[in-house]
C-alpha cells in the first residue's frame, strides 16, 4: 500500500510540473505518455494488492485477477512503447503474448460461467 500511496503522490507531482511548465495547461505526448504510464502502474498496483487481500482471504490464487494484473502490464508496455527501440521480432512476441493472455482469461471468464449454469 506504501507503494501505491508513493506512486499516486509521484503521480500527483509529475502532473502538476507538467502543467506549470511553458506552455502552461499544455501537454505534449511525451508528458501524456509518461502520465498514463504512471496511472497503469498505480492500477497494477491497485491489482495486485487485491490479489494479495484474495489469497489472504481464501488461501487460493485467483487465476482471473492474476491474469487482469497480466493484461493491464502489458497493455501498459504497448501504450509507452517507443518502437524505434524494438525490432519486428519483439514486437510480435509483445503481440504473441498479449493474444495468449487475451485467451486465457476469456477461457477462464467462459469455464466459470459455464460452471454456474
Amino acid at each position: 500500500m506504501g507503494v501505491i500511496a508513493l506512486s499516486t503522490l509521484e503521480l500527483a507531482w509529475i502532473i502538476a510540473k507538467d502543467i506549470v511548465t511553458p506552455p502552461i495547461l499544455l501537454l505534449e505526448v511525451d508528458e501524456l505518455l509518461e502520465i498514463f504510464g504512471f496511472v497503469l502502474l498505480i492500477l497494477i498496483g491497485v491489482e495486485l494488492l487485491e490479489t494479495i487481500k484474495a489469497y489472504l482471504r481464501d488461501n487460493v490464487v485467483h487465476v482471473e485477477i492474476v491474469l487482469e494484473v497480466a493484461l493491464i502490464a502489458i497493455a501498459r508496455k504497448v501504450i509507452v512503447l517507443d518502437l524505434s527501440k524494438y525490432d519486428g521480432v519483439s514486437v510480435l512476441a509483445m503481440a504473441a503474448l498479449i493474444i495468449a493472455l487475451a485467451g486465457a482469461f476469456s477461457l477462464r471468464v467462459l469455464r466459470r460461467r459455464s460452471r454456474r449454469r
